[in-house]
């Protein structure tokens, strides 16, 4: 198998915590989050534009913090109902058997109860795909106060109007992801390729080229994995077909201009 094949493989998106990059926007937003769930808040807001990075700040906030408090994660939502409460019920009493015919009425009665005992944080990845009806459970479970909800959904003008329908009064916190920077995008590349010790694959890129790859995905990593992805996919066709074309000590922004065209971030 070709390098560049292998480099192709190092920008599949998938949310794993092994892909988590540190960088300047991800460290502010990590730390914002983490010190939000540490405050008394009923529930979190957590927004962003997809490929912004959001479901993997909460598997790796979720990571970081399972093991020295009481933080749960659940990142395929659950569209029925009765599910989502048992789900909870086991996440508020690890030990013990759900009850037979558990109600969401009978699930709020026993949070009503803990108020004083027991406090955990849900997170909750794709809300957007919970339907309407139960979000407006999710809002009351939350104020109970025994339940503390971190809700991650995707920034559009029909979830803008989801979190501001159900949420509105009770939501305390706002933290709202953006695309990465200039210098984000830089040092996500480059990161991404040390990772997997791709040193001298990294240091091939200039500035003029992450201007470029800037430019066409305006710093979305999940549009960055795209263009990186099919970057590599075009260089392992010509170390396959005309190697002389590729022998360069850098990368030359007329493939990655070939890669955006093959995208269509711009047109022939």
């Amino acid at each position: 198998m070709s390098k560049f094949k292998d480099l192709q493989k190092t920008f599949i998106d998938r949310i794993e915590i092994s892909q988590y990059i540190g960088l300047d926007t991800s460290i502010l937003f990590y730390n914002k989050l983490q010190d939000s769930i540490s405050k008394p808040l009923k529930m979190i807001l957590l927004y962003g534009k997809p490929g912004t990075g959001k479901s993997i700040l909460i598997n790796k906030i979720y990571h970081d913090l399972k093991d020295r408090t009481d933080i749960f994660i659940i990142s395929t939502p659950i569209q029925n109902d009765v599910e989502f409460v048992k789900t909870l019920y086991t996440f508020l009493f690890p030990d013990e058997e759900v009850p037979e015919n558990l109600t969401y009425n009978q699930f709020i009665e026993i949070c009503n109860s803990l108020k004083d005992e027991k406090h955990i944080t849900v997170l909750l990845d794709e809300a957007q795909l919970y339907p309407s009806s139960m979000m407006e459970q999710i809002r009351l479970i939350s104020d109970t106060r025994v339940i503390k909800f971190v809700v991650s959904l995707h920034k559009t003008e029909k979830e803008d109007l989801i979190a501001k329908e159900h949420f509105q009064s009770r939501i305390w916190e706002t933290i709202e992801l953006k695309n990465g920077t200039f210098h984000d995008t830089q040092m996500y590349v480059q990161k991404k390729l040390i990772q997997q010790n791709y040193f001298e694959v990294a240091s091939m890129f200039d500035k003029s080229n992450i201007r470029l790859i800037h430019k066409f995905t305006k710093g979305n990593y999940r549009e960055i994995n795209k263009l990186m992805y099919t970057l590599f996919e075009i260089y392992d066709y010509y170390e396959s077909n005309k190697p002389s074309k590729i022998a360069h000590r850098t990368i030359k922004n007329k493939f990655i201009e070939m890669a955006a065209l093959k995208l269509g971030y711009i047109h022939a």
